[in-house]
Parts: C-alpha cells; structure tokens; sequence
C-alpha cells in the first residue's frame, strides 16, 4: 500500500536533518520538503503542528548557545502558543528535523525515531 505523504521541515546544514531525509527517501517516500529556515512558518501553521506534535511543545525549542544568548529562559517556552510566538520571531531556534504525516509529528531525534515514524 502506497505511504501516507511526509512531510520533512529541514535544514540542510544540519546532519540529522538530513538523516532524516536519507531515511525518508530510502524507505520509499518522496516527502514534501520544506526549508523552514527560508519559508518560515507562520504563527498558524506553528500551532498547528503543535497540536500535531507528540513531544511536548518545548522539545521544539532549541535551547542553544543562540538561545541562551538572546538571554532567553526554557520555562517561558513550554505552552503551544509561547513556543509558536518564539518560532516567529527566531524561526532559526525550532528543533529539526521534524517529520508531519496526517495528523502526526515528531521531532526525529534522536535519529532511531524517524525509522519508527515511517514503520
């Protein structure tokens, strides 16, 4: 039976990212990809994949040096609406790879979980 279509949010600078796209195509999948760093999605669309997300919503956050150094704390990052309001601003702080299919998203890392998604 053929795949419900993927969708892949990636960086290709990121090699997990691109694991993850490796592990797509080579099970068969021609995913959606979207380079999320050049077509940043918007408050909506953050928030939509929030509710479609199965890691809590502050697992999205990268909480990297960039993070810290805009002087930024975790705890304010743990609802839906925070974490799409910080993606907005600072779309270069949402973790990757983050995999979508139907009503179904996970941030695949560690790298094993993309396997499993696409099982």
């Amino acid at each position: 039976p053929a795949m419900p279509d993927v969708t892949l949010l990636h960086n290709s600078d990121c090699s997990t990212s691109r694991h993850a796209l490796d592990e797509v195509t080579g099970a068969g999948v021609a995913p959606e990809v979207v380079q999320y760093l050049k077509k940043p999605l918007d408050r909506a669309a953050l928030l939509d994949l929030l509710g479609k997300l199965e890691d809590p919503a502050a697992d999205l956050v990268r909480k990297d040096g960039f993070f810290k150094g805009l002087g930024l704390r975790a705890d304010d990052y743990v609802t839906p609406e925070a974490v799409a309001d910080l993606l907005v601003e600072h779309p270069r702080l949402m973790q990757r790879p983050v995999l979508l299919r139907g009503d179904r998203a996970i941030i695949g890392r560690p790298k094993e979980r993309v396997a499993e998604f696409l099982a």
